[in-house]
């Protein structure tokens, strides 16, 4: 059994939960998800690793109450047990692979939007730790949503805060700030964009016209998470790809987002029955 540790709501609807898992803190790596099922009956949910620590053989998880199944995922509480949690799965990011001293040379932009700023985090901490630049812009609707900035300029070189409304920081989009930031001198070797898909979709295009590489995670598509079902299906350089299996980061030059978009919204139906009948699991008792 998995135990939820720690329980925190970073905003009236996102939460962050440490969990008990040790071999899987001990085998995770930046880019890699998991999958939760809150209890036998539940949904397979892929969240992707927003933090681990083999060495306390903990991992944190993100979740943003979007449907019944994620509402139920946040309705635990610490000192109960998730049945099952499975991974890490997916391939872990590609500067993984990069020898010390390229690392060193590097610098890295990430492009964080909404819940997709959690993990962020994990890649940002790792790149840091091996002496590349990572500067980090965050972006949200309001200032009221913005989640892990104080996390976030722990391990980044400058942390550049993006408000839809203006509340905080640049007032606009992100990538008008990211735009920006390299007319003012800022130099790249390469962009990492998670969030929304369509923010993902106008960050790519923003960074092919500066002539700045870009990586885009695929999380979102995820549905079984181990490329049984074909819901992770997408077109990247003009071949079919599973996002679950093959990713979920890919080369952001070559995602067909229009039809990632299109593959996104397929349950929204079931999803919308899903909500209607859910009943809500807090207070159930341990």
């Amino acid at each position: 059994m998995f135990e939820i540790l720690q329980k925190e709501m970073l905003t009236p609807t996102i939460c962050r939960m440490k969990l008990s898992a040790p071999r899987l803190a001990a085998a995770a790596r930046p880019g890699q998800f998991l999958i939760v099922r809150a209890d036998e009956k539940g949904e397979r949910i892929p969240l992707t690793i927003s933090d681990y620590d083999a060495s306390e053989g903990t991992v944190t998880i993100v979740t943003q109450k979007i449907g019944a199944s994620s509402a139920d995922i946040i309705a635990y509480e610490p000192g109960e047990c998730f049945a099952d949690v499975v991974g890490p799965l997916g391939l872990p990011s590609e500067f993984m692979e990069f020898t010390p001293e390229k690392l060193g040379t590097m610098r890295y932009i990430f492009i964080a939007g909404g819940v997709g700023t959690a993990p962020v985090y994990p890649q940002a901490k790792w790149l840091h730790e091996r002496g590349a630049k990572v500067d980090v812009i965050i972006g949200a609707k309001t200032k009221d949503l913005l989640i892990y900035k104080a996390e976030m300029e722990s391990v980044s070189d400058n942390v550049f805060i993006c408000t839809d409304d203006g509340s905080e920081g640049f007032h606009g989009m992100v990538t008008a700030l990211l735009e920006k930031l390299v007319s003012e001198g800022h130099v790249y070797d390469r962009a990492v964009a998670i969030g929304p898909m369509i923010m993902m979709k106008f960050t790519t295009l923003t960074c092919k016209k500066l002539g700045l590489p870009v990586t885009v995670s695929l999380n979102t598509l995820m549905v079984d998470g181990t490329g049984m079902c074909g819901a992770c299906r997408v077109s990247v350089g003009g071949k079919t790809r599973f996002a679950c299996v093959e990713g979920p980061e890919f080369d952001g030059y070559e995602v067909d987002f229009d039809e990632a978009m299109r593959r996104q919204g397929q349950y929204k139906a079931e999803e919308a029955e899903a909500n209607e009948k859910h009943v809500c699991k807090i207070g159930r008792g341990k």
